[in-house]
């Protein structure tokens, strides 16, 4: 099985331009999610698609690979399928790991890897819910699936609604769960879900996931228990960079 995994490295970030190559304790954002997908025992190769000039240069600057791409992608996944379609080895899988998570986890990535069997289509992980704050938070994502570990449907509102009781006690009724935005995609599919147009629900709930969903696409999910640190604005770099020894490199 061959698996590459892409890093989506846009330089013109909407909520935090430049972020990608902000320094976090000597090192740019960038580099860190680079050397931290490099540990995964089961990524064949790792780069890193962007579509600043100034991204690929600091990129080869430290030794790693990075492709350009065209600056009018809308999402990470498009990015990848065009990083994709540029390399002259074939893949069996792609993995799309989030250029703003420096601390992600290895084995998180090797979690996800160890779900693709040439028959799943798209695969991502999940983690368990814990409090309230949590559940009721709209940027958090939430899912529900099915005996297979297939996911249902995705949402920003709390998800099943537990209508026999009070919201502050849903969570000792019943498993809520959150998703963590990395994703699998079977080559072929990566192709496929590139040209479907926006549907209805990934346009209400600006989730791109719905999209291959509605197209009757399968989901495959796997639980994790490491937390995604995502830096998506200069408040939460003050927050990483305030709390950086408690982050694990391993």
């Amino acid at each position: 099985m061959k698996i590459l995994g892409i890093i989506p490295a846009r330089f013109q970030s909407t909520r935090f331009p430049g972020k990608v190559l902000v320094d976090i304790k000597g090192m740019s954002m960038v580099q860190r999610v680079y050397e931290q997908a490099n540990k995964s025992a089961l990524l064949t190769k790792v780069i890193i698609a962007t579509e600043s000039k100034k991204v690929k240069k600091h990129v080869e600057s430290f030794g790693g690979e990075a492709v350009l791409t065209s600056t009018n992608h809308a999402s990470g996944t498009d990015r990848c399928y065009e990083a994709f379609t540029l390399q002259e080895e074939t893949y069996d899988y792609v993995i799309n790991i989030q250029g703003d998570e420096p601390f992600i986890a290895p084995n998180q990535i090797d979690e996800l890897a160890k779900l693709l069997d040439d028959r799943v289509e798209l695969a991502t992980l999940i983690k368990k819910i814990t409090t309230s704050s949590e559940l009721f938070n709209y940027g958090e994502v939430k899912t529900v699936f099915n005996k297979e570990m297939e996911a249902l449907y995705f949402s920003r509102q709390p998800i099943p609604y537990c209508r026999s009781k009070g919201e502050m006690e849903w969570l000792s009724h019943h498993d809520y769960y959150k998703h963590i935005g990395i994703y699998a995609y079977r080559a072929d599919v990566l192709e496929k879900i590139s040209k479907l147009p926006v549907s209805a629900l990934e346009k209400a709930e600006s989730l791109e996931q719905l999209r291959w969903i509605e197209n009757g696409l399968k989901i495959k999910l796997a639980y994790t228990k490491h937390e995604s640190i995502c830096i998506d604005t200069k408040e939460d770099l003050e927050k990483v960079l305030a709390n950086f020894e408690s982050f694990s490199f391993k």
